[in-house]
């Protein structure tokens, strides 16, 4: 059974102020547990000040939610990987719904995304998920592991062994429509065995996240779901309340 995975994507929440004053007050209640591992996306702004707040707990890390594909280089606004891991983090966001489908970040950037992630010394978190047409077209699973592929396309067997996937189906996330863990677990398997086929044995340590409208209600009924095995957690993250007690679930 895998150690849950608990990730907050803050989006575009809170900055330097509010992130110190929500890690402050999550920190001050929550007790260093060794089987979770806990994980805090905030915006690229407030990432050193969210790293800093946390005071060195080993228990508790740190992610960027987006990083550029080249080391470093005349690419203004963006972030690297290498400049990620010096302000503190150790996991980059790769291909979440709002970079393919706002932004609109392409298979092919997520594979260099992940790519610039390992190489820079960042766990990548690839996301992959359908939009509402595509599950009604029965599509899903196409979908996701076409993402999938191509997301982990220039990684090296171990590098995929290491890295985290979320299935967050488009038209869950945000919503306040959840995938059924039955149909969650589905596309889980899916993932898994696309996983047993590239890297065999390894499959088994790689830990796959659901996320889509993840709340203190559905949170523990997702967890309990055999191949659910983390949550990546938007808006119910940004109140302390709330995310102490997923995290407790």
């Amino acid at each position: 059974m895998q150690r849950p995975v608990l990730a907050a994507n803050w989006k575009m929440n809170h900055g330097p102020t509010d992130a110190r004053a929500l890690v402050a007050a999550f920190t001050a209640r929550w007790t260093p547990r060794s089987d979770r591992t806990i994980i805090f996306f905030p915006p690229a702004i407030s990432l050193t000040t969210v790293v800093h707040a946390l005071g060195g707990r080993t228990d508790l890390a740190v992610g960027v939610q987006n990083i550029w594909t080249e080391d470093k280089g005349a690419f203004t606004g963006e972030n690297s990987a290498p400049i990620a891991k010096d302000a503190g983090a150790r996991y980059a966001l790769v291909g979440h719904s709002e970079r393919r489908h706002v932004f609109r970040e392409t298979d092919a950037q997520t594979a260099k995304k992940c790519a610039s992630a390992v190489r820079g010394g960042l766990t990548p978190l690839l996301c992959v998920g359908e939009l509402l047409s595509e599950r009604e077209a029965g599509t899903t699973n196409d979908v996701v592991l076409r993402q999938l592929e191509a997301g982990l396309s220039e990684l090296s067997p171990d590098a995929i062994a290491s890295t985290l996937i979320a299935y967050e189906p488009v038209w869950a996330i945000g919503t306040g429509k959840t995938a059924t863990p039955a149909d969650a677990a589905a596309v889980h398997a899916a993932i898994r065995t696309f996983l047993d086929k590239q890297i065999g044995p390894r499959a088994a340590d790689v830990s796959i996240l659901y996320g889509g409208s993840v709340n203190t209600g559905n949170a523990g009924s997702l967890l309990s779901t055999p191949g659910i095995d983390g949550l990546l957690v938007g808006g119910a993250s940004l109140d302390v309340g709330g995310w102490a007690t997923i995290c407790d679930t």
